[in-house]
């Protein structure tokens, strides 16, 4: 049960929070250069949690235990210490704070522990992932192609397996020449915590990276002094996840998609339309490299509520 506390006064709280807070602030200031609005809610977020401490009596960081973070959570959420109650989305911000001033005094060593390190801030609803239509994804990756020389064939590439496998941009520019089977049609991805997975390429996808391999990969390779990563800048260095991300989004504004392409839109679209497609969830979790298939399952709430759209429009019983 939570610990209902009311707001203290700053008498209350022990000077050595407060001079503790203060170098927090003034390192996120000077070292992070934050701005002054930022550090502004900072300051507030962490002046209310140096009174919810001290109101439980703790004089300094080394004295806070898991437990008051985790009850804090739940205050913030209550507004039990005589504050403002606070959305999930505001007491996430406030715990993100909390959690950062608490691993700045383990590194600077003012506490011999993070007390912080596994409470989390409350879940907010998830929100279901926007898929591009399969015809969105034609226009996208047309647009990819468009201009001379070897850039758009990488760029058409890029995309071609993005969309084709349900990459991350970071498992795509992360692939070597090695990575890829095209003969048998499938690539060596490596997700997170570097779990490796074999999923199948397209024969989209194949037919794209063989263009770039035979065409552009040498132009732009020469560039560079020689590196085994399959997509390549113009200095023949690896393309970063940054610059994927820039080709994804010029990409898109050709296609005249605007913000609905984001770094995750062709995973997403890549396993939305498998699952509308018949395809098995736990087939798509694993082709995705989820740890657990609860979350793949968000992508079944994206075509169920596709089946509603058309039931409600197509069913003659559907409407009163």
């Amino acid at each position: 049960m939570t610990t209902r506390t009311t707001t203290p006064s700053a008498r209350s709280v022990a000077p050595a929070l407060a001079r503790a807070l203060e170098e927090y602030l003034a390192h996120l200031a000077v070292e992070r250069g934050l701005s002054e609005h930022t550090l502004a809610a900072y300051r507030r977020d962490l002046e209310r949690y140096t009174a919810y401490l001290g109101g439980r009596g703790r004089r300094r960081l080394s004295d806070v235990v898991e437990t008051d973070v985790a009850e804090y959570v739940e205050v913030l959420r209550a507004g039990s210490d005589g504050g403002r109650a606070l959305a999930v989305s505001s007491a996430g911000r406030a715990v993100v704070a909390v959690r950062g001033w608490h691993r700045f005094a383990v590194l600077e060593g003012h506490a011999p522990q993070d007390p912080s390190a596994e409470v989390r801030a409350p879940a907010t609803a998830r929100r279901l992932p926007k898929a591009l239509s399969t015809d969105d994804v034609e226009r996208l990756l047309e647009a990819a192609s468009l201009g001379d020389g070897p850039v758009p064939l990488r760029d058409r590439a890029l995309l071609e397996v993005l969309y084709g496998t349900g990459a991350r941009i970071s498992e795509a520019v992360g692939l070597s020449a090695d990575d890829l089977d095209l003969d048998g049609g499938t690539v060596r991805l490596f997700g997170k915590g570097r779990r490796e997975r074999v999923v199948p390429v397209g024969r989209f996808a194949v037919e794209a990276v063989e263009a770039y391999l035979v065409r552009a990969r040498p132009v732009l390779a020469h560039a560079g002094r020689g590196t085994s990563a399959l997509f390549l800048n113009q200095r023949g260095n690896p393309l970063s996840r940054q610059s994927a991300w820039a080709v994804l989004q010029t990409a898109g504004a050709r296609a005249g998609l605007g913000d609905r392409v984001s770094p995750h839109t062709l995973r997403h679209s890549f396993a939305t339309h498998l699952l509308a497609g018949g395809a098995d969830v736990r087939v798509v979790q694993e082709l995705l490299g989820h740890a657990s298939v609860t979350t793949t399952q968000i992508y079944t709430q994206v075509t169920v509520q596709a089946m509603r759209e058309v039931y409600a429009t197509a069913h003659p019983r559907a409407r009163g």
